[in-house]
């Protein structure tokens, strides 16, 4: 995510809440193109504590770690394996427009599970129209419909792509288990939601699954590294950017960095995110392996109004110090090396943005 510019739209305030989404928009556009254009070359028309500092939990095993997609060992003969138990995350007040948030991860919850034998085309359509969205989006779900006789879904976290008066785009990450007669496989993506402002609410325009491409036979030296590191939680689109080879060193090196200091959970590094800043045409660093974005520190999310300032001011100027030329939260930091290396936004009112210009 780069810093924001304000050339289409009006920017939405930093703290609307759903008791008071008409008031006048204040803050400024994120990090994502309004056209839909999406890392991956996609276009469109337009883990653990679920809800940020809410007190439900994942499910076990639904943390934000680097395990790609994996079979389970098939269940005995006759023996049907049970998925994980999953709990609905929910915005909080925090946010700055929790029903934009609550659209998006509704109809991504919607789609992404099934009971035995609800799966295939017909029944995801119809799961999203229960979620008040046109049917005609689980056409774009991809990989969040694959062959199975059932699947369970457990959303991590969901942060801005962009927020502005009337458009937005919401990264949700997630975690799926899907079972397949008597072998459960666990996997999951990041899906950029974008939603227009109706009369009724925040709707649904497109689906941008994240698609990171194959993994190289022999990933970079600092992306195992990155793997391995039990202090960087990865969600399963952004391992695979870092197994696929498509992440430049300078991200690779500042994570290992800040992971000395830090525990960091990742949302998104590369696949997933749109292509350009939000409301303007120019290229976001994302797309081209050059960022990535952090949602919790020291397992405190950023979002949450009780995270100590002074840890997320810390993370930002230890970021600039570990290389990033470009580095966004919820508090605008003075100093640095530029005048505009540090900024703040509404849209990164719920996550660190850490980009790098090679």
């Amino acid at each position: 995510m780069t810093p924001p510019s304000v050339s289409r739209g009006r920017p939405v305030g930093r703290r609307t809440v759903l008791l008071g989404m008409a008031g006048t928009a204040l803050g400024a556009a994120g990090c994502t193109g309004v056209s839909g254009r999406t890392a991956a070359g996609h276009r469109g028309t337009a883990p653990t504590a679920p809800g940020h500092g809410v007190t439900t939990r994942a499910p076990a095993g639904a943390g934000t770690g680097p395990p790609a997609s994996r079979a389970a060992s098939p269940a005995p003969s006759g023996a049907v394996p049970p998925l994980p138990r999953t709990r609905p995350w929910r915005p909080t007040s925090a946010e700055v427009e929790p029903a934009a948030k609550l659209s998006a991860v509704e109809l991504i919850e919607a789609l992404g599970a099934w009971p035995s034998g609800g799966g295939g085309p017909a029944a995801a359509r119809a799961r999203a129209a229960a979620a008040h969205q046109r049917p005609a989006l689980a056409a774009q779900a991809g990989p969040l419909l694959p062959a199975a006789d059932e699947a369970v879904l457990q959303v991590v976290d969901a942060q801005y792509g962009g927020i502005l008066a009337d458009a937005a785009s919401v990264l949700v990450v997630c975690r799926q288990w899907t079972r397949r007669k008597a072998t459960v496989t666990a996997g999951g993506t990041t899906v950029d939601v974008r939603l227009a402002r109706s009369g009724r609410g925040w709707i649904v325009t497109a689906l941008h699954p994240a698609r990171p491409g194959p993994p190289e036979p022999a990933p970079p030296a600092a992306a195992r590294k990155v793997l391995a590191d039990p202090r960087i939680e990865l969600p399963s689109a952004a391992a695979a950017d870092l197994r696929g080879g498509r992440v430049h060193d300078s991200v690779l090196t500042a994570m290992l960095r800040l992971a000395g200091t830090y525990r960091i959970s990742v949302s998104v590094v590369r696949s997933g995110h749109p292509l350009d800043v939000f409301g303007t045409s120019r290229p976001s660093d994302h797309p081209r392996g050059r960022a990535f974005d952090v949602w919790r520190i020291d397992g405190r999310p950023v979002v949450d109004p009780r995270t100590p300032r002074s840890l997320v001011e810390h993370f930002m100027r230890d970021a600039a110090d570990a290389g990033s030329y470009n580095v966004g939260g919820p508090v605008r930091l003075s100093g640095g090396t530029r005048p505009d290396q540090f900024f703040s936004d509404a849209t990164h009112h719920d996550h660190v943005h850490v980009g790098f210009r090679t």
